[in-house]
């Protein structure tokens, strides 16, 4: 149908707060559905003949293999554009980076530092433009871990998760805020140190105070995880940042172990464990050993026992990723019909 058929058309994804509860909660459910359709080879070519630009300051494994596969699969021609290969604020403002990516491209997404830098593209480029990560917020994360919720449980409002680790981080900051958007009860469990800002805790308590949802930030493990449902976390240690030594003495208390999932009280059948990812969780992975060494410690956010338990949801979390971009995409990028929600 025509583009004024559609609310997202044109639209881009900056961070949660560029959709309202509504809108997210479709995006949740239009994933499943592109996931339905994937898994019974159902062609949803909504974007044939679209060109779209992934601009990435900071490296991914998941962040780029989704928005690549999700291009190709809804008929896009997707273009990598890694740090070596762009002049963004650099040789070259945003500004004008934007207004020629704009002019070639129909869609762009950008994975970096700074929220002030994918805020800018949008605003300069003309076209939809997707945050894959900034320094503030992660809504392309949010959207596939709340439809793994739903997956697991067939609804989300009621449901609680809780976010154990580095509370100030930008998935913390997107489930802080994304979650209360659809009624999920989130908790934050961080020493007074890492607490979420006064802005992202506002921002939630807003969305809350509408959708019944219970905020709360809190350096009490036990009353933390009580009655969670999903148990969460992320890195101690974000990409850019160096220091392990602090970090690790502040967060090795709020370690996901197997202790600490039988704390929530919760039925097996009613409780997940997610997480991002990538993981410290594997002493035999030669990515870890230099710091579970340097440190003297075994596992780091999360153990072993725990990511590889019956609990676990982090790969189907993962693969989700695909998917809820996807819908990201073909909702602004896709002239589809999509009334007014």
């Amino acid at each position: 149908m025509g583009k004024e058929s559609n609310v997202f058309q044109g639209r881009s994804i900056l961070s949660e707060t560029s959709m309202t509860p509504d809108e997210m909660n479709y995006l949740i459910d239009f994933g499943l559905h592109l996931k339905f359709l994937k898994k019974n080879n159902i062609p949803h070519r909504y974007l044939e003949g679209k060109n779209i630009a992934l601009l990435f300051e900071k490296a991914s494994t998941r962040t780029r293999s989704s928005f690549v596969t999700a291009a190709v699969e809804l008929g896009a021609h997707p273009d990598y554009l890694g740090k070596d290969d762009i002049h963004l604020g650099k040789k070259e403002s945003v500004e004008d980076t934007a207004k020629i990516l704009g002019s070639m491209f129909d869609g762009i997404e950008f994975r970096g530092f700074k929220q002030e830098t994918v805020d800018d593209l949008a605003k300069y480029s003309g076209v939809p433009v997707w945050n894959g990560l900034t320094d503030e917020w992660h809504p392309t994360q949010t959207i596939p871990d709340l439809m793994t919720m739903k997956e697991n449980f067939g609804y989300l409002k009621g449901l609680t998760l809780t976010y154990i680790g580095d509370g100030r981080n930008n998935v913390a900051n997107s489930l802080l805020v994304g979650g209360a958007m659809v009624g999920v009860n989130v908790h934050v469990v961080t020493p007074k140190a890492l607490y979420p800002s006064e802005k992202h805790v506002s921002i939630a308590k807003e969305y809350a105070a509408k959708t019944g949802a219970e905020i709360l930030v809190t350096d009490n493990i036990d009353e933390g995880v009580k009655g969670s449902n999903a148990i969460y976390t992320d890195v101690w240690v974000s990409m850019g940042e160096s220091d392990w030594e602090e970090r690790v003495k502040l967060l090795k208390p709020y370690q996901v172990n197997m202790e600490l999932m039988k704390k929530t009280g919760t039925p097996d059948d009613k409780l997940i464990f997610m997480h991002c990812l990538p993981a410290f969780h594997d002493t035999k992975t030669s990515y870890g050993q230099e710091v579970f060494d340097e440190y003297g410690i075994s596992e780091m956010e999360v153990t072993d026992e725990v990511f590889r338990s019956k609990y676990s949801r982090v790969f189907e979390e993962g693969e989700n990723r695909k998917h809820g971009i996807k819908a990201i995409m073909a909702a602004t990028l896709g002239n589809l019909f999509i009334p007014s929600i």
